[in-house]
């Protein structure tokens, strides 16, 4: 497929292959690649057997390695990502994140991760990685350039996350992924936040993009799915860690995943379009002090969002501006349109108190934080709802 289409049609055109979608010639076709459930592959022979070795995208080998369903997303996440080579599947985005992790760091090695990373992955890190043998280093997340100062002789990788989750610094990625080619250094993002509609990462300089797509490419609250992006310098060594480590995506949940990818323009745009107009209201509210969402002058790293993203979505934070987590959990039980879960990126609006975990950067939280996903909902539903529950907040 040409490069030269814009996102908007790559969404709709990649990953459906006349292999994958038609019958054959001159007997017509579907719109969409069938599941293919399966987890033993046939062979005519044993010779057609030996030469599926080794397992390769694109060929039939054993259920693990993928069919054609799991193959039209993963090349429809890669056409995203103008730069990249290769896309690699997994059960979730956690799994994601430690696969591309994996990819890049050995045992002795340092990696450098940004202080506002996902919750899951700084458990990772601080857990799993260094019973392998990894340390980490946690940096704040506006060093920009300076990363260049934490840079070690054991340093691998440098693991970004923009905007941070749920504090929403936005990142100087094209910066720091300078300095760290440079230095011959890997990067590694989380990109689940922007998707590369939003934020095509590879071309911003990162080796590696992470996306959970059980959040906005799913988006609809019923699949679990992640995916790791690559360059073609690291094509060859995400695909062999992910086969050694035995990740496998199901069929269904990837087919899940690419109907939903296919609708993900539209829907981030109304994402975007309520998730502001929400924000805009909140922000004039006198028991909120701060309102953390990208696309807001105020907010940290603002600058680099206007420069580097075209879009953004309906997950930001609100900082109360007195009160405790006692007070912040009687708000969002009181609201009406707003479910309580861990998860974002679906249809729905969501609210969830947290309090942020830092080592590396100034904590500069006045009050409480509740984390909001703004659905598709009609806004002024919501404006009321949260007005409702802010009149009783303390």
């Amino acid at each position: 497929m040409s490069k030269k289409l814009k996102p908007e049609t790559r969404l709709i055109e990649a990953g459906r292959r006349k292999e994958w979608t038609a019958l054959g010639e001159g007997k017509g076709g579907i719109v969409n690649p069938p599941v293919w459930r399966a987890s033993t592959m046939l062979f005519d022979d044993v010779a057609a057997m030996e030469a599926a070795n080794p397992p390769r995208d694109g060929t039939l080998h054993y259920g693990r390695n993928g069919a054609p369903t799991q193959w039209a997303l993963a090349e429809a996440l890669t056409e995203m990502e103008p730069g990249a080579a290769i896309t690699k599947l997994y059960s979730s985005g956690a799994a994601a994140c430690a696969a591309a992790i994996l990819t890049v760091a050995n045992a002795g090695d340092e990696i450098l991760v940004v202080d506002s990373v996902y919750g899951t992955t700084r458990a990772f890190c601080e857990t799993t990685l260094k019973r392998f043998g990894v340390a980490t280093r946690f940096y704040d997340p506006m060093i920009g350039v300076g990363i260049a100062d934490l840079i070690g002789d054991k340093t691998r990788a440098i693991f970004l996350e923009s905007p941070g989750s749920n504090t929403f610094e936005v990142q100087d990625v094209p910066a720091i992924c300078a300095v760290a080619r440079e230095r011959g250094i890997a990067t590694l993002i989380d990109n689940t936040w922007a998707t590369p509609l939003f934020f095509p990462a590879i071309a911003a300089g990162c080796d590696l993009s992470i996306v959970a797509c059980t959040k906005y490419v799913g988006g609809h609250a019923d699949v679990m799915l992640g995916s790791v992006t690559a360059t073609e310098a690291w094509a060859e060594r995400l695909d062999k860690t992910s086969r050694m480590l035995g990740h496998a995506a199901s069929p269904d949940d990837a087919w899940l995943t690419l109907r939903g990818l296919r609708t993900l323009d539209v829907r981030l745009r109304r994402h975007e379009e309520n998730g502001l107009k929400v924000a805009r209201w909140l922000k004039a509210q006198p028991q909120i002090a701060r309102v953390l969402h990208p696309a807001l002058p105020d907010c940290a790293g603002h600058e680099y969002w206007r420069r580097d993203f075209t879009g953004a979505t309906g997950l930001f934070s609100i900082v109360f501006d007195d009160g405790d987590a006692a007070a912040a959990d009687r708000f969002v039980e009181r609201l009406a349109l707003f479910g309580i879960g861990y998860s974002w990126g679906g249809f729905e609006s969501l609210a969830l108190p947290h309090a942020p975990k830092r080592t590396a950067s100034p904590n500069e939280w006045e009050g409480p934080i509740v984390r909001l996903h703004i659905g598709l909902e009609h806004p002024d539903d919501l404006i009321e709802d949260l007005a409702a529950s802010l009149s009783s907040y303390g």
